[in-house]
């Protein structure tokens, strides 16, 4: 994708970038995006990657067009990690220079020459030559919380996000779409690729205000009600959004809420989705799709979309992707080419994901748990712990749920409830209906209330999914008081 190329496609009145009090439109994108491509180029080590570290805003996007057009690698720094994990990645990834909001934290970072401030980011340079060699045919490197403290690097060519995005375009082009509100943080493949990419493909308007604007406070928090006003006042017609987001939102909101007329297109993705939620949000006005993507494949594989929906599905694969299930029930993306930092690109055709589920005979994609998560009880049962979670987040009272049990005699479960005002009988009722509904070896027979999880502490990554060996880890004497006693205690 030549950036240049793109804009030239589009109409010289087309607004495509807006954080709510500036916009700009195709020539004011086209003049900031040369803007950022001289700066970059007139560094002292011009062609080692670039950083960044900031909140959503235009400028954020400029850099990742202006690096586009460089052929250059960006490496986009998540604003929920840790320090540690900052210089983890920069280390690993070889950046030379920084974008940042705050020149001090550029310095703290070890990038202490002021190259240029100008709008709302200040370009610092390293005086010190990265260990690392530049790195050929990748335009971003993304890095994921995965599993570890040490995020992994995913290495993403500026041809596979653009492929991901035109099928996108493809997809949604029925529905007119001409304004798109962004909820996520940049950092995160989803919000980038499915976003900005695919409305600027249709000349449509990307609006990305400061994160604050849209009720993401700090690392984890979310307000829906400001949220709710700022879906009111911009009037967009598509989002994207995390499970976790959604049902805050559709507890918020009320049946054929005004504040969400605008809405045409919610893509939900990140994590399982309970049906009860699905139907809940329709039933409150959200036009809600759901999805399932991966940051080796370029963020979305599959997703319902007009006219091509399933419940309890992740939808059809993309036109560019084909998907099948292995002989043990693994999910398989042909073609993605994975690439890890430091490592060759994947030679294999087909890529593991890691995740279990089933194709119907429409071409429908059913998600069903974690290869790895799956449980084994003490009576050697097999469990994907998704089930019973799913049926728990159902019910409205549970923000989060993690289903444990291991080589033992029945499940158990830690619980964020989804207020602060539910009382222990509540909830105790509400795992009760869950069991109900669910076969006597898959039912959590015992439970404790805990905090959110959230990215700050490492226990859940940054499209909302649970961090199961750092919970575990984080909680193990509290699990292990839930096996601790018979199983008729309570």
């Amino acid at each position: 994708m030549v950036i240049q190329n793109l804009l030239d496609s589009l109409p010289d009145s087309a607004v495509l970038l807006s954080d709510g009090q500036r916009q700009l439109d195709r020539a004011a994108v086209a003049e900031q995006v040369a803007r950022f491509v001289g700066l970059l180029a007139a560094r002292t080590r011009p062609e080692v990657p670039v950083g960044i570290l900031a909140d959503n805003s235009p400028d954020w996007l400029l850099v990742d067009l202006a690096t586009q057009q460089l052929g250059l690698t960006l490496v986009p720094l998540p604003l929920f990690f840790t320090p540690q994990q900052w210089m983890h990645v920069i280390v690993e990834s070889g950046i030379g220079a920084l974008f940042c909001a705050d020149p001090a934290q550029g310095a703290a970072l070890g990038f202490g020459e002021v190259l240029d401030i100008g709008g709302s980011l200040a370009l610092c340079e390293s005086s010190q030559a990265p260990r690392t060699a530049p790195l050929d045919g990748v335009q971003k490197l993304t890095f994921t919380s995965g599993t570890t403290s040490a995020p992994k690097g995913v290495c993403l060519s500026t041809q596979q996000q653009w492929d991901v995005a035109s099928a996108l375009r493809e997809g949604v082009a029925p529905l007119g779409l001409e304004r798109h509100l962004c909820l996520l943080p940049f950092a995160v493949l989803l919000e980038n690729i499915a976003g900005p990419y695919t409305a600027l493909l249709s000349g449509a308007t990307t609006i990305c205000p400061p994160l604050a604007e849209v009720g993401m406070r700090g690392a984890s928090g979310f307000d829906p009600a400001v949220c709710l006003d700022a879906i009111a006042r911009h009037a967009p017609h598509s989002i994207t959004l995390v499970p976790q987001m959604l049902q805050a939102l559709v507890a918020a909101a009320r049946p054929d809420d005004p504040r969400i007329a605008s809405l045409r297109f919610v893509a939900v993705g990140g994590g399982k989705m309970p049906p009860q939620l699905l139907a809940a949000a329709r039933a409150r006005g959200f036009p809600v799709y759901e999805g399932y993507g991966l940051s080796e494949c370029a963020s979305v594989v599959a997703l319902n979309l007009p006219g091509a929906q399933r419940d309890g599905s992740v939808g059809q694969p993309l036109a560019h992707r084909r998907v099948e299930i292995a002989p043990d029930g693994e999910i398989l993306v042909e073609s993605c080419r994975a690439r890890y930092l430091g490592l060759p690109a994947q030679e294999e055709a087909w890529l593991a994901t890691g995740d279990l589920g089933h194709l119907d005979s429409d071409g429908f994609l059913f998600v069903d748990g974690r290869k790895k998560d799956i449980l084994i009880t003490g009576y050697g049962r097999n469990v994907s712990p998704e089930w019973p979670e799913s049926l728990l987040l159902g019910t409205g009272l549970f923000a989060q749920a993690i289903v444990v049990g291991e080589a033992q005699p029945f499940l158990g479960a830690l619980l964020v409830p989804a207020r602060a005002d539910l009382a222990p009988a509540q909830l105790q009722q509400a795992v009760e209906r869950v069991n109900a509904l669910l076969p006597d070896y898959a039912q959590v027979r015992r439970w404790r209330a805990v905090p959110p999880f959230i990215p700050s502490t490492g226990l859940l990554t940054a499209n909302g999914r649970l961090r199961r060996a750092a919970i575990r880890d984080a909680h193990a004497d509290l699990i292990a008081s839930l096996f601790d006693q018979p199983e008729s205690s309570t």
